[in-house]
């Protein structure tokens, strides 16, 4: 097999028009280095990117412009012409029309990923309130991609210094305590042990779990759900076979420098994970949705209208989400081969 046939391809919806998501993009691929690893697709228009390309004055840069996903280039940095209207851009702020053609990026690079015309897919970042429509009425792409391809995500954001998963995502703080729930936490560490083995390659693997409550609830003063609920989880898991431990108190999981003996941390709600890792990882993390059949990243950062345009944008988080989804397909298909050939024990004769 030549080296141009090993390389996945990995597709990448735009995001936001208005936002940093072609520059980060831009950046990323002008580098030959990671085009020897993979072949990116982007969808989106020639005249879009060709807009910011000007703007962040990247004129030297070029796609290799497709209209049939037949026609993709190894080697070179792609683009599906996804529509060709004439969108007028305002970069650094919201629009509706923005986020409807980044739904429409988004829609044409799922199809593509469902027709495997592509082997994953990495999302620049959307802006969740221009983007809501009545095709599109979810909190982000988690709950989308788990509503497209029919299956439970788990949000996991990696980085060096270590992988969060979390609980619950993007709801009101107020909706959480009675979300949390036993199965819950159980189908969440459950879910982070098989994406342990599977995605990264870590048997056996180690699961902290953070207490809902201060303190872990202080033996019911503040709280009695950590030992009624979180606890119980836990230890069903331990019963399977699973290394969970905990549940850690979160103010000073932390601080005591705790995460660095587990391979992985479950957090009960978006900013009890998200602040610490954001804290020690801003800028270099990666947003995964475990639990899926299908491999998508993101950079941990957002639309960032405030630099939009201005050629400043670190593309450093979005390198490492296609670079993560490198791996999670190659991991994958070890797990697959694994999966599908186990070797076999002999009994000995009595």
């Amino acid at each position: 097999m030549s080296q141009e046939a090993k390389r996945p391809v990995i597709g990448i919806s735009c995001g936001d028009l208005n936002g940093i998501g072609m520059e980060i993009i831009i950046k990323t691929f002008e580098n030959a280095d990671i085009l020897e690893l993979c072949t990116p697709v982007v969808f989106a228009s020639s005249k879009v990117a060709s807009y910011h390309r000007n703007a962040i004055d990247k004129k030297d840069f070029n796609f290799n412009i497709i209209n049939d996903l037949d026609k993709i280039h190894p080697g070179r940095p792609n683009l599906f012409n996804c529509w060709k209207d004439e969108v007028v851009l305002n970069l650094g702020t919201e629009s509706k029309v923005s986020g409807e053609y980044a739904l429409k990026s988004l829609d044409f690079a799922c199809s593509a990923l469902e027709k495997n015309q592509i082997e994953a897919l990495v999302t620049a970042p959307i802006h969740k309130n221009t983007i809501q429509s009545p095709d599109f009425q979810f909190t982000g792409h988690t709950d989308y991609l788990e509503a497209r391809f029919k299956a439970k995500g788990t949000m996991i954001l990696i980085s060096q210094q270590m992988r969060m998963a979390l609980a619950t995502v993007h709801i009101p703080l107020e909706k959480v305590t009675p979300i949390i729930s036993q199965e819950l936490v159980l189908q969440r560490i459950e879910d982070l042990h098989q994406s342990l083995a599977n995605d990264f390659q870590i048997t056996r693997g180690k699961i902290a779990v953070l207490a809902l409550n201060p303190h872990a609830g202080d033996g019911g003063v503040i709280g009695k759900q950590d030992a009624e609920i979180v606890q119980p989880a836990i230890q069903k898991a331990f019963e399977k076979g699973i290394s969970a431990f905990g549940p850690f108190p979160a103010d000073s999981f932390f601080g005591a420098g705790k995460h660095r003996s587990y391979d992985m941390i479950l957090a009960m709600y978006h900013d009890q994970g998200l602040t610490p890792f954001k804290a020690l990882s801003f800028g270099e993390g990666v947003n995964y949705t475990a639990g899926l059949p299908v491999v998508r990243t993101s950079p941990d950062h957002g639309t960032a209208f405030e630099i939009a345009g201005q050629g400043v944008a670190n593309p450093q988080s979005f390198r490492e989400a296609v670079y993560a989804a490198i791996d999670f397909i190659k991991n994958r298909k070890v797990a697959q081969e694994l999966n599908a050939n186990p070797l076999k024990t002999k009994r000995k004769k009595k």
